[in-house]
């Protein structure tokens, strides 16, 4: 539950006069060169480094921490373990030390405890002209130890002035800063400095409210320009706090506005084709071709398709179910659903081999019926390629299967009804909205993704689709047993997947991949897969090796070896984490399972288990593990569910970091933090669904100030109807 303040009264009678308009005023247009203190050169680095482009972007450039002046710190009761640390005192001698690239400049700083060391390794040039021996400073900064000293490195130094020396100076913001802006001036100080100066210039008056006024009073929220000026120029933590959750607050509840408000303008005002029967095609699977029966999660799933379908409204749906939940069946009968009303459907799948896999499979359950499945990817040219475009145009084709080539303007559906993106994150927005173009009333929309994506990531991202979810295993399917080897039980491990290859069953061992050193990654894979050349010499046994530097046809042909059962071992990077689909496969060892997200494993462990078998994923690491990958192959052993996975991930990541969301361009939040920031998240979109119930139009007097806001902020959006 969200906290609630005691706020003076003032703040909510203050917050009334600014009902009417959303946005800054002219003045925090003004280009930031116009700033004093700023000019051409520094305004030009401004906008280089830090994406300030005017005053406003100035002001909503927030300080990431705060410097209490109040506290001091003494030097005797330093440990060595704190962090930063603030002490006063006086430098008694000075010093530089060292050769060449070494030389550093060392200044003894005494209080009336003990002293300890300042050391300049940069810089140290203009800091000995700069500083000033037996003169009094505020110093602060991190305290290191160096060969057994405690010592603080680049400390910031200010002369002790009396306000300082009284204890009577408030909270000092500290702004995030580059190299680039260091060397013109621009230090966090300077750029605190140029803050100020803005709001000596502005009145609160020039900063309008945008959240309605019984929002502001239920959850004791300050004004929108009281917590601009106190998040840069607080008295005290309090008010820091307070203008930091006000403004947290209005970033999840703004982000809440737009998502509902395109859900609801979705529903009401985007036309859609109507399935109204279920008729031969799909009766005829389901009841005779079915190969097992259908989990409650799919038949859930598929009410609700059927539903979407019904109403003459366009369906927007993403579908989230783990790896190897029956989406793919899901989505086969929904196209069905889709040819026996006279529509043809397609689905798109991120790479060649997995669009091959889904015609494949497609095609085999299809083989007894009427139904015409094609595969169209890049790698189909000539009169092959021709024929297929041929027989889409004309609407021989029902379900065209594919690769990004779906999206070409030379194909040409007779009647697309439904368009089905699997693992959805790898298309761009833009790719995934061009199916839209694909006939004169857009095809119903169905996403599909095998990465559990957390519950507060989908309010924020998919929150303007409708969401399902497949959370049971079809029956039969057994749980991955995981466990966590450490180098010197290679042997061991090598030694259980020649019990399982004897048995008739096939392995994965998958090596790390990072683009910043593929050099490096590929000579690992190079020695990794000679040894296990050498645990597994020919003729007994056939490895395939995949990587992203091969040839795509090589790449093809050793991962068809594997799929065919040609070979009984698959040594990979992470190429093969979506797109491989060998039920016989019972083994995955990952190796250096240390330099992996939660998600990726998760994903690459989804490779196995596919079968009826026991399956077994294998975590590779060094003897030598951080907390944070302790933490990470912990949640590994002890779970398989995906989604409990995704929370932990997001949790350990940050919800930036989690694939395929930076491309949205929504989680480019300034202060709020999805994960940390919870509570004020489900309070936001609690708000911002009992305002639109009401007023869907934001048309009463009270939502005119929001409204404002959000019509000066549309052309700065990136959202799509295709989250």
């Amino acid at each position: 539950m969200v906290e609630f303040y005691h706020l003076p009264f003032f703040y909510f009678c203050l917050s009334s006069k600014f009902l009417g308009i959303s946005t800054f005023t002219a003045i925090l247009s003004n280009p930031i060169e116009y700033l004093k203190g700023v000019g051409p050169q520094k305004g030009e680095l401004l906008r280089k480094e830090l994406k300030i482009f005017t005053f406003g972007d100035l002001l909503q450039y927030f300080p990431f921490r705060y410097v209490d002046r109040t506290r001091i710190d003494r030097i005797a009761d330093l440990s060595g373990y704190e962090d930063y640390v603030q002490i006063r005192g006086r430098i008694i001698n000075m010093a530089v030390m060292g050769e060449g690239r070494s030389k550093r400049l060392v200044a003894t700083f005494k209080d009336e405890s003990g002293s300890i060391d300042l050391v300049w390794f940069q810089g140290w040039q203009w800091m000995q002209k700069s500083l000033r021996e037996n003169v009094g400073y505020l110093v602060y900064g991190r305290i290191s130890v160096f060969n057994g000293v405690t010592q603080l490195a680049h400390p910031e130094m200010d002369l002790l002035t009396e306000e300082i020396a009284t204890g009577k100076q408030f909270l000092e913001p500290v702004y995030y800063t580059t190299e680039k802006l260091k060397a013109r001036g621009l230090t966090a100080k300077a750029i605190g400095k140029l803050t100020r100066n803005l709001l000596e210039q502005m009145s609160p008056l020039e900063i309008r409210e945008n959240i309605p006024p019984d929002i502001l009073q239920q959850y004791r929220l300050m004004p929108r320009s009281m917590a601009y000026f106190k998040i840069h120029l607080p008295t005290g933590e309090e008010d820091a706090r307070q203008a930091q959750r006000r403004l947290k607050f209005e970033e999840l509840f703004i982000s809440q506005i737009r998502i509902c408000r395109l859900k609801m303008k979705r529903q009401q005002h985007s036309h859609g084709y109507i399935f109204n029967a279920v008729g031969k095609s799909f009766n005829e699977f389901y009841n005779h071709h079915l190969p097992f029966s259908l989990t409650g999660a799919q038949k859930r799933v598929l009410k609700e398709i059927r539903n979407d379908t019904l109403h003459g409204r366009q369906m927007n749906r993403l579908v989230q179910g783990d790896v190897g939940s029956g989406k793919t069946m899901v989505a086969l009968l929904s196209m069905l659903l889709a040819k026996d009303n006279g529509f043809q459907a397609c689905l798109m799948a991120p790479t060649e081999i997995l669009s091959q896999q889904h015609y494949k499979s497609i095609a085999e359950l299809m083989a007894p019926m009427d139904v015409n499945v094609a595969l169209l990817t890049g790698s189909i040219k000539g009169k092959a390629r021709r024929q297929i475009l041929e027989n889409v145009a004309n609407g021989t084709v029902d379900i065209l299967v594919g690769t990004h080539a779906l999206l070409e303007k030379e194909v040409v559906f007779k009647n697309l009804g439904l368009a089905i993106v699997d693992e959805q994150h790898r298309f761009g927005v833009a790719q995934r909205a061009r199916l839209w173009e694909k006939n004169d009333i857009p095809p119903h929309i169905l996403v599909m993704t095998a990465t559990p994506i957390p519950r507060t990531l989908a309010m924020t991202i998919y929150g303007d689709l409708d969401v399902s979810v497949i959370d049971e295993l079809p029956p039969g399917r057994k749980p991955i047993t995981t466990v966590h080897r450490t180098e010197w039980q290679r042997p061991q491990v090598m030694n259980f997947i020649k019990e399982e290859l004897s048995k008739g069953r096939q392995a994965y061992i998958v090596y790390p991949l990072i683009e910043d050193s593929e050099k490096l990654d590929y000579e690992n894979l190079m020695k990794g897969y000679e040894e296990v050349k050498a645990f597994f010499p020919e003729p007994k046994f056939y490895i395939s090796m995949v990587h992203g530097r091969q040839p795509a046809e090589q790449r093809q042909a050793n991962m068809q070896r594997f799929v065919t059962g040609d070979t009984q071992i698959m040594v990979a990077t992470t190429v093969i984490e979506v797109g491989v689909n060998v039920p016989n496969a019972s083994v995955m060892v990952i190796e250096s399972t240390e330099r992996f997200g939660l998600s990726q494993l998760h994903q690459l462990r989804g490779r196995v288990g596919r079968g009826a078998e026991q399956s077994f994923c294998i975590l590779m690491t060094g003897n030598k593990l951080s907390q944070d990958s302790k933490e990470r192959i912990n949640v590994m052993v002890q779970t398989n569910d995906g989604f409990i996975i995704s929370e932990k991930d997001m949790e350990l990541r940050g919800p930036g970091d989690i694939e395929g969301t930076r491309q949205s361009g929504v989680l480019d939040f300034k202060l709020a933090d999805i994960v940390a920031d919870k509570p004020v998240l489900d309070a936001a979109r609690a708000s911002a669904e009992k305002i639109l119930d009401k007023d869907p139009d934001l048309i009463l007097p009270e939502n005119q100030g929001l409204k404002d806001f959000l019509a000066s902020q549309r052309s700065k959006s990136l959202w799509s109807k295709i989250s």
